[in-house]
């Protein structure tokens, strides 16, 4: 049997056997010193606290910072002014950045965050979190640094927001701190971000950030391989690196104090590589002697920072090894005290209570359902669907001065498909930049952007490159409302080149027709502009959302209609639209889950998006060839779907075929049905997809696209079928 860490604290105490003789280093003062011991017996008994509340069946949350609690020196260096984003193990940076701020209750809001309490005042019994607004500490649930891009954007974008004159959440000379471990330090997404780090501080772009790796040397149960994390740490191009043992107090003091400073003073980002242990396991259901050694368990009691704190303490006769476990003893009365009183705590019983921070704006359904925009309607310039995203953009920049435009290829060039054109000429290169090809960078540097004040407009040059980066929207960018029970939001909207039918060029990674994961995020907005008069309303809307609601929203642009003038035949000029409504519609922003009505025939309802609007739209002139009338509704909105609009415009058909251009598993199709099933929908309906296969390059593409004679079909043989229940 192996003493537990708690017992070997208090018997080490209460038995002293081994003075400290190290002469005191002056440059820490002892009111330091007793601080730093004060907030590592609190996070120390907080971790005891969270196992006896599970025992008791009220507490889900066991993951604790025995062992590194020396991050309580990181928090000491910095100020409470300083934006952090931290390790799951940050329980001593937690208490020391809670004591540098009177008024605080770092005890009660751990432990009501343990017990999934509503009254935990940082995510509202969501998730057990470190965060808290007052502290400027902005909660995480990472394990494998995905927060670490969002610290980079944030670090990027603090002196980016002050120099453009904008109102900033923080101090023009704050710091961003993150935190993670040495096994999430090789995770890909910690590594771009450590690269986009070092990017940034080569070409001597500001970028205040401290890095914090807590190196433990082992994840979960796999072993850190010795001397790794300081080569990998220390020869990151253009990132200062230092190394600092937990279990030497006086040196961490002094070594994060020194480098806070420096990045504070330099606007460089750093790494400080802090070495930890690890007690109690990985957490509570984790056996340590099933992959460790008692022998080596023991050692690591040795190296234990909050023995350290007290032996440092006593060798400048500040404390008693008696006057030491008494403080210890007294952190664990407070702690337990107040823990107790989390026995039968209010928890989140409904799903609009639990949903409420990521709740869908209300949707206006009392007025008509919009109908088509003819070109004659407007007038000036016509404009192909990039000109009016163009011109949108510009329009938006204008209104919004903290609206920032950025991705690859968008500065200079203006885009691969010229969308971007112009926008930096006009609104310079604070406002409108390109980034390194790292989509979870790109994505990384919109969420920290968001926090800093601004409005950020990221483009993924395609759909398909979005999937390496996607848990940036999922884990990071949507769920921040939710763990931070709306007290922290990022707005943004990300533009994404998508979909397919650009005749064969460019394959899979160039015609991607997979949007589930989109339509897959809680809370997430996602707008799919198909004819170039709807782009004013749904960017605007989608802005609107951003800017007052801290919406994450998703503009994804069919690139085939990207540069489309026809749409029935050469000349026709059918797919353009004035120039004209731009400023009124993008000021409105009241599009949010309206569809758009195509059309007034009375005998088959087509409902689609994006590329199958046009295609869905010549179908129609062909049908009523055939004597059958179709109208056509334009979804425009895919999460989420216009429930209200699509509903009601089936209910007055007998007849409605779903047009998906996605894919038959999986796809938009799927939702619709399910909705005008519930619904109770009377009569027939069907869908048409493409197929279940990767896009392939050239003209094999046509074989697993949906196309317009699949179209035709559908619609005739639903026009076959019998009404399924009388109207």
């Amino acid at each position: 049997m192996i003493e537990s860490v708690d017992e070997h604290v208090v018997r080490r105490l209460g038995q002293w056997e081994d003075p400290d003789d190290r002469i005191p280093d002056e440059r820490v003062s002892t009111e330091d010193l007793l601080a730093l011991f004060d907030a590592q017996a609190q996070s120390r008994h907080l971790d005891l606290a969270a196992r006896w509340l599970q025992s008791q069946g009220q507490g889900f949350y066991t993951i604790g910072s025995a062992g590194h609690e020396s991050n309580a020196a990181v928090a000491m260096a910095l100020r409470p002014t300083d934006p952090a984003l931290l390790h799951y193990r940050s329980g001593g940076f937690f208490a020391a950045r809670a004591a540098q701020v009177p008024g605080s209750a770092p005890v009660a809001d751990v432990l009501a965050s343990l017990v999934a309490a509503v009254r935990d005042p940082i995510s509202g019994g969501r998730h057990k979190v470190f965060g808290s607004h007052d502290l400027s500490i902005i909660p995480q649930t990472s394990t494998i640094g995905s927060h670490l891009p969002r610290a980079v954007g944030l670090a990027f974008s603090l002196d980016r927001t002050h120099a453009l004159g904008l109102p900033c959440p923080w101090p023009e000379d704050a710091v961003v701190v993150c935190s993670f471990g040495d096994a999430s330090a090789n995770h890909s997404t910690s590594v771009g971000a450590l690269n986009s780090a070092g990017w940034c501080a080569h070409q001597g772009v500001p970028l205040p950030l401290l890095m914090v790796c807590e190196d433990n040397g082992i994840g979960i149960s796999t072993r850190t391989p010795g001397g790794w994390t300081a080569r990998a740490l220390s020869s990151l191009p253009g990132l200062d690196y230092a190394q600092v043992d937990g279990d030497d107090p006086e040196a961490a003091l002094l070594a994060t104090r020194e480098l806070a400073g420096r990045v504070r003073a330099s606007r460089r980002p750093a790494v400080l590589h802090l070495r930890t242990v690890r007690f109690m396991g990985h957490a509570g259901s984790d056996a340590e002697l099933a992959y460790r050694t008692r022998t080596e368990i023991l050692a690591e009691y040795d190296r234990d920072p909050l023995l350290a704190t007290a032996r440092a303490l006593v060798a400048r006769g500040a404390l008693t090894p008696a006057a030491a476990l008494d403080r210890y003893e007294s952190a664990r009365g407070r702690v337990m005290a107040l823990a107790e009183t989390m026995i039968g705590a209010e928890r989140l019983d409904s799903p609009e209570r639990v949903m409420a921070p990521i709740a869908y704006p209300l949707v206006a359904t009392r007025t008509p359902i919009p109908r088509d925009l003819a070109l004659e309607e407007s007038t000036g310039r016509p404009l192909t669907l990039a000109q009016t995203i163009n011109a949108t953009l510009a329009e938006v920049m204008t209104e919004r001065p903290a609206t920032t435009v950025f991705g690859e290829d968008v500065a200079v060039k203006g885009g691969v498909y010229g969308v971007t054109r112009g926008l930096r000429k006009a609104f310079g290169s604070a406002r409108v930049f390109d980034t390194l090809l790292d989509e979870q960078t790109i994505l990384g540097t919109a969420l920290g952007a968001a926090l800093a004040g601004l409005l950020p407009i990221p483009e993924i040059q395609y759909l398909a490159y979005l999937h390496n980066a996607e848990d940036q929207l999922r884990g990071e960018a949507a769920t921040l409302a939710f763990f931070s029970d709306g007290q922290y939001r990022n707005g943004m909207v990300v533009r994404i080149a998508g979909l397919a039918y650009q005749r064969g060029f460019g394959g899979h990674f160039h015609n991607d027709n997979s949007i589930a994961v989109l339509r897959d995020i809680p809370g997430l907005v996602l707008a799919v502009p198909s004819h170039p008069a709807d782009v004013p309303e749904l960017l605007g809307t989608c802005v609107a959302l951003a800017h007052d609601e801290g919406r994450v929203c998703v503009l994804l642009e069919p690139i085939a209609l990207y540069h489309t003038r026809d749409l029935h035949e050469d000349g026709d000029q059918g797919w353009l639209a004035g120039a004209d409504a731009i400023g009124a519609a993008t000021s409105a922003g009241h599009a949010f889950g309206r569809a758009r009505l195509h059309g007034d025939g009375r005998d088959l309802l087509i409902v689609t998006f994006g590329n199958g609007l046009p295609m869905s739209l010549r179908v129609a002139r062909r049908l009523a060839g055939e004597g059958i009338g179709a109208t056509v509704l334009d979804l425009r909105w895919l999460a989420p779907l216009p429930v209200h609009d699509l509903t009601r415009t089936a209910a007055e058909f007998e007849r409605v075929l779903v047009v998906d251009e996605t894919r038959h598993s999986g796809g938009v199709s799927e939702a619709v049905l399910g909705v005008l099933h519930d619904a109770g929908h009377p009569g027939s309906i069907a869908r048409v997809n493409s197929h279940d296969s990767f896009i392939p390059l050239g003209p094999a593409a046509g074989a697993v696209l949906l196309d317009e004679d699949s179209i035709a079909d559908a619609a005739r043989q639903t026009m076959r079928r019998s009404r399924t229940a009388p109207r």
